[in-house]
C-alpha cells in the first residue's frame, strides 16, 4: 500500500507543478535570479573598469561591480524587478549595469525564449539593439515616465524589443531609486486618505456625460498630425512615405475607460455584459475598455500570430502591463445613449499582481508604425492619459507619509502575501469551484455505480451528451480549463527546481482538474479525463454525433492499421519529452501539435494555419470518431503511461466477449477493444457503452440467452402468462 501512497503523492505533486506559472512581476527579495547569470558576462562588460563582482546585496537583488574592492556600479537582472514576458509567455532575462550617477553602463541579453517571433531574425541583431541601451540616463527616464529615449525596434520582433525596452527602463528606475543613484530617492507615498473604487454608485449615464466628466477619455489623431510627428522624428525613410489621404482624415479616434467602475461599466456595456465582466474578474483585477475607429487599428494583427497585443500597453508610473489574448474580450456594442459607432471595442484585463492603483493617473500608450521598406518599419508612440474622476472613489483609511519600499523586505512577508493572494482568488471563485467540484463528484458516483447507471441505455446516452456539452461550453470555452501536455513537460522540468505551492494554487479550476486526474489515474486510468473532462475531446465527440445525425459515413479503420497508428501519439509525446530535456521552450513551441489553444482557449480566433490545423482534425473526426484522441494526442499518451498503475479493472466482461461475440468491439468509439475481447486500458476512454451492452438483453448474446432461459422457466412453472413474457422497449439511441 505504501508504494501506492507514494504514487498518489507523485501525481498530486504533478497537479501542482503542472500549473502554469504567473508571468507577472516577480516578488523582489534578496534571493534574486541575477546570480544565476553572472557567469555569462565579464564585470567590465557591465560596468567599465570593474574587475569583479561582489556579494548579492541584502534586501535588494543587485550585485556590486567592484574595482580594486571598491564599488563603482551595480548589476541587476530585469526580471527580478518587473514583468519581462514576451511572445513565448516566458521571461526575457537581461542583465543591466548602472553606475553611481544612474547611467546605464552595460546591457546583455542573457536568456530568452522567443522561438516564434525571432524566426529569420539573427539573435545577434536582437542583442545588438539591447546592448545599445548603454548610456541611458535613468534620471531623465524617471522624470519623463520612461519616455525620454527613442525606441529602436526591429521589424518582426516588435513585442520582443518593446518588452526589453520597457523592462530595462522600469527596472532601472526601481534600482536607481532603491539605491539612491544619481540623486534619485525612493518615492514618497501620497499623504492623506487612501482611495479605492466606490461600488455603491450604479447610475446610468449617457455618452455626453461620460466624456464630459472624464469617465471616458479620448485621443484623436488625423493624418496631418501623424505625418508631422514622423517628420519631427527625422527618419528620412518615414518622411518620404507620408500617410496618404486628406490631412483632415481621421487616422485614429481612440477612447478609453475603466470599465469595472459600476457606473461606467453599466453605462457603456449594459447590465448583462457588465455582469459577465464582473464574474470574469478575479480579486484585484481591473478592466480597461478601449474603443477605436479610423484607418489605424489599436489591436493590429500581431496578437493573432503570437497572442500578445503589440500596439498598446498600460503604463502607471513604474508599472506597465502589456495584454495577452487571454486577457482580452470583444465587446458587441456600446449601449450608452449618444455613443458613436466604433470599428473596434475590446476589454483588457489588468492583472492583479502588477500593483495597479485605479485611484491614480495612468496612460495607454499607442504604438504607431509606418512601413519604410518590404520588411522595415519606423515606430512612434502616442499617449492617452486617464484619471478616474473623484466621484467614483471613496476614502478607505487614513495614511501617513511613508517611504515606499520598492523591494520586498523579507521572505516571510513575500510568502504571506502570496498565500493571501491565492486564498482571495479561491474565495472569489467559490461558485466556479463548487460547480466543478459538483461535476467531478457526479462523475465519480457514475464510475462507482456504473452498472446501475448503464442499466438504461437511453439515460446513459443523454447523460453523456449533457456532460460533454457542459465540459465543452462551461469548462472549456467559458473557463478555459483545458489541460495540456505542456503541463506534463513543465512538471519534469520543475523536479529539480524550487517551487512554492502558493504559485500553483493561483488557478483553482486547473488545480482541481490536475488533482482529479492524479486520483483518477489510479482508479480508472486516463479515460476519466480524456473521455469526460477534456474540452477538445468533447468537441470532437459532439461534432461526430452531429455528423452521424446527418448520416455522414463513418470509417472503420482496419484493426491491423489501427493498432499501428495508435502508437503515434506515444512517439509524439516521447519526442516532445526529449526536446524538453534539451529545451523546455523549444518543446513548448512544438507542442502546438495540440489544437487545444486554438480551438478551446482562443475559440478559433487565431492565425489561419493554426485554425486550419484544428479544423482539419475536427473534419477527420467527423468520419473517424475521436480521430485526434486515437492517434495524435500527446497528453493522452502522457496520461496513459502512469495509468498502467491503476488498482482496479472496473469494466466487466463475459467469457464469450471476443469469441464468438464482437459487438462491443464493433461499437467501441475508439476501437479500444481487441478482437479477442480484451479492453486496452491505454486506449479506453471510459465512455461506458460496453457496460450498457454488457447488460442489454436485446443486444448482448449472453443476456439474450439468459433472458430466453428465464422466460422458458417462467412459462414452464406458470409464474407468468405466455403473453406477458414479451418485452417492449423504445428504440435505442443510434451509436
Amino acid at each position: 500500500m505504501r508504494p501506492l501512497i507514494h504514487i498518489l503523492g507523485l501525481f498530486i505533486l504533478l497537479a501542482g507543478l503542472a500549473l502554469p506559472m504567473s508571468h507577472g512581476p516577480v516578488a523582489l527579495a534578496a534571493d534574486g535570479l541575477v546570480v544565476n547569470f553572472l557567469a555569462k558576462v565579464q564585470p567590465e562588460d557591465m560596468v567599465p573598469g570593474a574587475d569583479s563582482f561582489g556579494a548579492l546585496r541584502e534586501g535588494v537583488p543587485v550585485v556590486p561591480a567592484l574595482k580594486g574592492g571598491e564599488t563603482i556600479g551595480w548589476v541587476f537582472l530585469t526580471s527580478d524587478f518587473v514583468s519581462t514576458t514576451g511572445y513565448s509567455g516566458k521571461p526575457i532575462h537581461t542583465l543591466v549595469g548602472v553606475d553611481q550617477d544612474a547611467l546605464v553602463t552595460g546591457v546583455r541579453l542573457v536568456k530568452h525564449s522567443e522561438p516564434i517571433v525571432l524566426i529569420g531574425i539573427p539573435d545577434s541583431k536582437i542583442k545588438a539593439v539591447t546592448e545599445g541601451y548603454a548610456g541611458l540616463d535613468l534620471r531623465q527616464e524617471a522624470e519623463s515616465g520612461g519616455s525620454a529615449h527613442e525606441l529602436d525596434i526591429i521589424s518582426g520582433a516588435t513585442v520582443t524589443i518593446m518588452v526589453i525596452d520597457d523592462s530595462i527602463v522600469r527596472s532601472g528606475i526601481k534600482v536607481a531609486r532603491a539605491l539612491g543613484l544619481g540623486g534619485l530617492a525612493p518615492e514618497i507615498a501620497d499623504k492623506g486618505p487612501k482611495k479605492e473604487i466606490d461600488t455603491s454608485h450604479r447610475d446610468i449615464l449617457d455618452w455626453m456625460t461620460l466624456t464630459g466628466d472624464g469617465s471616458v477619455r479620448r485621443m484623436s489623431l488625423d493624418v496631418a498630425q501623424v505625418n508631422a510627428a514622423f517628420s519631427r522624428q527625422g527618419d528620412p525613410r518615414a518622411v518620404a512615405r507620408p500617410e496618404a489621404g486628406p490631412d483632415a482624415d481621421t487616422f485614429i479616434d481612440l477612447y478609453m475607460a475603466l470599465a469595472d467602475v459600476p457606473t461606467i461599466g453599466l453605462s457603456l456595456l449594459g447590465e448583462a455584459e457588465y455582469t459577465n465582466l464582473k464574474e470574469r474578474l478575479k480579486e484585484g483585477e481591473h478592466a480597461l475598455l478601449v474603443m477605436g475607429r479610423g484607418r489605424y487599428s489599436f489591436k493590429g494583427s500581431g496578437y493573432v500570430r503570437g497572442g500578445i497585443f503589440d500596439r498598446i500597453q498600460m503604463i502607471q508610473h513604474d508599472v506597465s502591463a502589456r495584454f495577452f489574448d487571454k486577457q482580452q474580450a470583444r465587446v458587441g456594442e456600446i449601449v450608452a445613449e449618444g455613443a458613436p459607432t466604433f470599428t473596434e471595442m475590446d476589454l483588457f484585463i489588468i492583472p492583479a499582481d502588477i500593483g495597479f492603483d485605479p485611484a491614480k493617473d495612468f496612460r495607454l500608450q499607442l504604438l504607431v508604425q509606418r512601413a519604410v521598406g518590404p520588411i522595415d518599419k519606423v515606430f512612434l508612440t502616442f499617449d492617452l492619459g486617464y484619471q478616474l474622476p473623484d466621484n467614483y472613489l471613496k476614502t478607505v483609511q487614513e495614511t501617513v507619509a511613508t517611504v515606499q519600499q520598492p523591494i520586498a523586505g523579507n521572505d516571510t512577508t513575500k510568502v504571506s502575501s502570496a498565500e493571501e493572494l491565492w486564498k482571495r482568488i479561491w474565495k472569489g471563485r467559490v461558485f466556479d469551484i463548487s460547480v466543478l467540484a459538483a461535476a467531478m463528484g457526479v462523475l465519480t458516483l457514475v464510475f462507482f455505480f456504473q452498472m446501475q447507471v448503464t442499466k438504461n441505455e437511453r439515460f446513459t446516452f443523454w447523460f453523456r451528451i449533457g456532460f460533454l456539452t457542459f465540459t465543452l461550453v462551461w469548462l472549456g470555452w467559458f473557463e478555459n480549463a483545458q489541460l495540456s501536455v505542456v503541463n506534463v513537460l513543465a512538471f519534469f522540468s520543475s523536479i529539480t527546481s524550487e517551487f512554492s505551492w502558493d504559485a500553483f494554487l493561483m488557478d483553482p479550476l486547473v488545480f482541481l482538474l490536475w488533482f482529479s486526474v492524479a486520483a483518477a489515474l489510479l482508479f480508472w486510468g486516463r479515460g476519466a479525463y480524456c473521455g469526460w473532462l477534456c474540452p477538445f475531446g468533447a468537441l470532437q465527440e459532439l461534432t461526430n454525433r452531429l455528423a452521424k445525425l446527418f448520416r455522414v459515413p463513418q470509417i472503420e479503420v482496419p484493426w491491423g492499421l489501427h493498432e499501428r497508428l495508435w502508437p503515434l501519439k506515444y512517439m509524439i509525446f516521447l519526442g516532445l519529452f526529449g526536446l524538453s530535456l534539451y529545451s523546455l521552450d523549444v518543446a513548448e513551441h512544438y507542442a502546438e501539435v495540440e489544437p487545444f489553444k486554438t480551438a478551446i482557449i482562443l475559440k478559433f480566433q487565431r492565425a489561419w494555419p493554426f485554425v486550419l490545423f484544428a479544423v482539419a482534425l475536427l473534419v477527420a473526426g467527423l468520419f473517424i470518431e475521436r480521430f485526434y484522441c486515437r492517434y495524435l494526442c500527446p497528453l493522452g499518451a502522457a496520461l496513459a503511461i502512469p495509468a498502467r498503475l491503476r488498482m482496479f479493472d472496473w469494466l466487466k466482461r463475459y467469457r464469450e466477449c471476443g469469441n464468438p461475440c464482437h459487438r462491443c468491439a464493433k461499437e467501441c468509439m475508439v476501437q479500444a477493444i481487441h478482437p479477442e475481447g480484451n479492453i486496452n486500458p491505454n486506449e479506453c476512454l471510459n465512455c461506458l457503452h460496453c457496460q450498457v451492452l454488457y447488460q442489454h438483453d436485446q443486444k448482448c448474446p449472453v443476456c439474450i440467452k439468459k433472458l430466453a432461459k428465464r422466460r422458458r422457466f417462467e412459462k414452464q412453472t406458470g409464474l407468468v402468462q405466455p403473453e406477458a413474457s414479451a418485452k417492449s422497449e423504445e428504440p435505442a439511441p443510434v451509436r
